[in-house]
């Protein structure tokens, strides 16, 4: 997998172009924090940014992309912009409704990408028939879901008339989820990494500070790297304008299949965020 630089794209299988690497604002606090990081990201030639309603940041981000937007002199059809429907708004009307308030806080006429946020049993199927709509109508360019487990994609696939172009889904060192990225390649829907630094945690693991003063890198920009070499668009959240430089300063060197390997080898299954499978919110 050769990524070039930090504007290649890769193809959904609905045609839709989007990039590996973009900015996450998950636990980014409303208002200067998010509207900076945004636009630091845009202006570092970032093309993705990720957001959801429940991150109640919407209105910032989209305050961050217009002067991104205006700092940079691209235009709105070159980014890439996502947001995802709450658990409250899982429903066919709620969900369509969802997506008008995310639009009408970010300031803008359509998302590149919406995703169902996360499996809630016996709702998510009638939000998806309102993403289809969405998308049959040519209000989003693509559609997708998130936190989804094998399982969960076989149940909502069984009566879907369009299958989810993206999965997004914990995904770093600790937790590969080779099964489910086995399951998703099947099928040629794309994994998407969130959390892709475990919030931090791997930044001190010696076997990745190894491999990272190999090659003059910090060990973020290893995992980052890690995951592009299998293919995996990456979100990391920064709100420190050198940290987001930094993150985005991966297509300069590439991993060895050794390297590529040991990391694999890091798995424990282990998750920093909720459980797919056993969560009540």
């Amino acid at each position: 997998m050769t990524v070039k630089n930090l504007q290649d794209k890769t193809t959904l299988h609905n045609g839709v172009q989007m990039p590996w690497f973009g900015l996450g604002v998950f636990k980014v606090e409303e208002g200067p924090d998010t509207i900076s990081s945004v636009k630091a990201a845009i202006k570092n030639g970032y093309l993705s940014i990720d957001t959801a309603a429940v991150y109640q940041n919407e209105e910032g981000v989209g305050e961050g992309i217009r002067q991104g937007l205006a700092q940079s002199g691209l235009k709105r059809e070159e980014l890439f912009i996502t947001s995802k429907v709450w658990n409250a708004d899982l429903g066919y009307e709620e969900t369509l409704a969802a997506y008008e308030a995310s639009l009408q806080k970010l300031g803008l006429d359509y998302l590149d990408l919406y995703l169902i946020h996360w499996p809630v049993a016996g709702k998510y199927k009638a939000a998806w028939k309102a993403l289809e709509e969405l998308y049959k109508q040519g209000r989003v360019k693509a559609i997708g879901v998130s936190n989804f487990q094998i399982h969960h994609l076989d149940d909502l696939m069984a009566e879907a008339e369009i299958k989810p172009m993206v999965n997004q889904v914990e995904l770093h060192p600790k937790l590969t989820q080779m099964e489910l990225r086995t399951f998703c390649k099947q099928h040629d829907i794309q994994i998407e990494a969130w959390s892709p630094l475990m919030q931090g945690e791997l930044l001190s693991h010696p076997e990745l500070i190894k491999i990272a003063e190999s090659h003059g890198k910090s060990v973020a920009q290893v995992i980052l790297r890690w995951d592009l070499q299998n293919g995996i668009i990456t979100i990391p959240k920064s709100i420190k304008e050198h940290r987001i430089i930094e993150n985005s300063t991966i297509f300069d060197f590439t991993l060895t299949q050794q390297e590529m390997e040991a990391i694999n080898g890091l798995n424990e299954n282990r998750r920093v965020g909720p459980d797919p499978d056993n969560f009540d919110f």
